[in-house]
């Protein structure tokens, strides 16, 4: 049995553990992959349109021009395949912000329609410059599982065709909530 002067030792950092679960958020991490296809084919219809034209051209990019804006609802899938499982939509735009470089303003809602998470959706606003290897995509908030997110997710190229410009991203978010 644990004397008096023992548990007036352990009371206090019971509470201090209470006290710092609480507060402090517990990360959940996400791994999913996006797929933006601005032509469509036989197989799969354009998730991505171009509903503004820019009027400046890019600089080494024959199709797309300063000021293009796509509005998107992109399938969010398990793995990169175009049969997996889809797990959510990537609904917003994005517009190509930069004048000299290859650079897009992205504003998303991650809206997942399956699994454990159905129901709720993560926000982010970023800039993506399209031709790094890894792009952060700051959280800017969250509803339902996620209400109140805070975090980060880290973008990669997965897949690119430069003919069609139909890409498949891979996103790992890391949510503090």
């Amino acid at each position: 049995m644990a004397s008096k002067h023992s548990m007036q030792l352990i009371l206090p950092a019971l509470v201090f553990l209470a006290l710092v679960s609480a507060v402090v958020p517990a990360t959940t991490h996400l791994r999913f992959y996006m797929h933006d296809i601005v032509t469509a084919d036989a197989s799969s219809p354009a998730t991505a349109v171009r509903v503004v034209r820019g009027v400046a051209p890019l600089p080494n990019d024959p199709t797309n021009r300063f000021g293009d804006m796509y509005a998107i609802d992109d399938a969010l899938t398990e793995a990169p395949g175009a049969s997996s499982p889809v797990v959510g939509r990537a609904q917003g735009y994005y517009l190509f912000a930069s004048r000299t470089d290859a650079a897009l303003l992205l504003s998303a809602n991650m809206v997942f329609t399956a699994g454990k998470h159905n129901g709720s959706a993560v926000a982010v606003f970023a800039r993506d410059a399209i031709l790094d290897t890894v792009r952060e995509l700051p959280v800017v908030g969250g509803s339902g599982a996620f209400r109140g997110a805070t975090g980060y997710g880290l973008l990669r190229t997965h897949t690119f065709n430069a003919t069609s410009n139909n890409a498949v991203l891979q996103i790992d978010m890391y949510l503090d909530v």
